[in-house]
């Protein structure tokens, strides 16, 4: 499936010359919280429902687009949303391109990454059951089991640790707390 793409700056320039642009975030919102381009709506991709962002879009014809952290899962929201018969595009490099870039950003209450939470996890599952596995082989399961996630995450770009870690409740966001990360200053 080929998916257009469009560069941080491209997409701020349309923005800017007063172009109607509807960009949605699918990153999890407290990494929307943290961190994103002020006229990105936050709807993570573990919630996406395609089919209804499809049918509630005023103008069909024009793009939808779609920006995460660095571009991969925006991607996979892309695909989603082409089946469902949305004019999509991808931002490059995603919401890290368009902070490294310069452009306004709304930044918000700091949080440890979800790619990072998903490193720590899996580091201390591979040595618990390496340690345990001194005591009785049978644990050595446990780091093989570890060892075969990231496997599969890496060849097909879906992290089962991170969709669970992202449901947790330190990185849920309250309508509080999301009101107050929306209404941090601007900043380049």
């Amino acid at each position: 499936m080929n998916i257009n793409t469009i560069s941080p700056k491209q997409l701020h320039n349309l923005f800017e010359a007063g172009n109607a642009i509807e960009l949605i975030d699918v990153r999890t919102p407290v990494e929307y919280r943290e961190v994103h381009v002020p006229f990105a709506m936050n709807v993570s991709l573990h919630e996406l429902d395609a089919g209804k962002v499809a049918a509630s879009r005023k103008t069909a014809a024009e793009p939808l687009y779609v920006i995460c952290r660095s571009g991969s899962r925006g991607n996979q929201a892309c695909e989603k949303l082409l089946a469902a018969g949305c004019n999509v595009v991808n931002v490059e490099g995603g919401t890290q391109a368009w902070d490294q870039a310069g452009l306004p950003v709304v930044r918000g209450k700091k949080t440890i990454s979800l790619e990072r939470q998903v490193r720590i996890a899996a580091g201390c599952l591979v040595l618990v059951g390496s340690a345990l596995a001194l005591l009785d082989i049978r644990f050595v399961g446990l780091a093989a089991f570890v060892g075969a996630g990231l496997v599969f995450a890496g060849v097909t770009d879906t992290c089962g640790m991170g969709m669970m870690l992202a449901r947790m409740p330190w990185n849920r966001v309250t309508k509080e707390s999301s009101a107050n990360g929306a209404a941090c200053a601007h900043s380049n």
